[in-house]
């Protein structure tokens, strides 16, 4: 129940932070383009057949050192259904080699369509006599600005198939601020947000103490990332913008409790793309990811105690 799941993965590995796979096709090494361009041509299925294959490898070098990974729906879905294949694929083999899976979708609807949604990255569905699963990630991030109408029906799914959510509450872009400032009684939007995600999750804590409600709150706001820790007890963090957006391990320190447990920091570009920024051999662009993994695991456990 809650993310306990998610936790025990971040005991076991001591690190809380997850890969953010968000692959652009510039940034999969010339190498395995051209593999598949030689079968394909220039297409979508080249693309996602590349783009598969460069998270396959990452995983690889990754999935016993970190707990778990964060594909971006919109970097597949721009491939057409082929990308979709590769995110499906990717959830996949993610889970065979033990990584939790969070899909950021940023899902935002209501009735039937949530539901829908609902069902597609976390339920089943029924296909004549069978349930299947269709994308089957752990979690998924969730728009609430709808309200309760569009988080109510990914609830029954947090419950009765140990599935998790993260809402939006204070994000880590520029302009965040511009709703999620605005003062409501004297108190900022995301401060309310964050108290529904409290009463949303409080039926589904789990045995450390955090419900199936997560939030995401952006690194690059460390003061009100502090300020939700104390107030959201039991509200578990994925937080963005570590390292390329700007935020620092000092700053993302406030996520966590005194045991270094309650968030989860997401790294994308940095990582994928460690290969360019040491200016390594493209053939060693997984080892180098792991590298810059390990490199960002020690840089936040130097600040918690985990």
């Amino acid at each position: 129940m809650g993310f306990d799941r998610l936790i025990e993965k971040i005991k076991e590995t001591r690190n809380p932070s997850v890969v953010g796979l968000d692959p652009k096709l510039d940034y999969v090494p010339e190498f395995l383009i051209r593999k598949f361009q030689q079968e394909d041509g220039w297409s979508l299925r080249t693309a996602s057949k590349a783009i598969y294959e460069f998270n396959k490898m990452i995983i690889d070098e990754i999935c016993d050192i970190v707990p778990a990974i964060k594909p971006q729906a919109a970097y597949y879905e721009m491939y057409g259904y082929h990308g979709v294949k590769a995110l499906e694929r990717t959830i996949r083999y993610a889970k065979l080699k033990g990584m939790f899976v969070i899909t950021d979708g940023k899902r935002n609807d209501i009735g039937a369509t949530m539901e829908a949604y609902t069902a597609a990255h976390l339920g089943t569905v029924m296909v004549g006599e069978n349930e299947l699963e269709p994308f089957g990630a752990d979690a998924l991030t969730v728009n609430g600005y709808l309200g309760s109408d569009g988080i109510n029906p990914l609830l029954g799914a947090c419950k009765e198939r140990d599935k998790g959510i993260f809402v939006l509450v204070k994000t880590s872009n520029p302009s965040s601020g511009e709703l999620q400032d605005q003062l409501m009684d004297g108190e900022p939007l995301y401060a309310r947000m964050g108290d529904l995600c409290e009463k949303w999750g409080a039926d589904t804590i789990g045995k450390y103490g955090y419900s199936a409600v997560g939030a995401v709150v952006g690194a690059t706001y460390p003061e009100q990332l502090k300020e939700l820790r104390e107030r959201l007890p039991h509200t578990f963090f994925l937080v963005p913008g570590y390292g390329a957006q700007g935020g620092g391990a000092e700053g993302v320190a406030a996520a966590f409790d005194e045991n270094g447990l309650g968030g989860i920091v997401n790294s994308s570009r940095a990582i994928m793309c460690a290969y360019k920024k040491e200016g390594c051999d493209e053939q060693d662009f997984a080892k180098a990811a792991r590298r810059e993994a390990i490199r960002m695991r020690d840089d936040i456990t130097a600040h918690i105690n985990l």
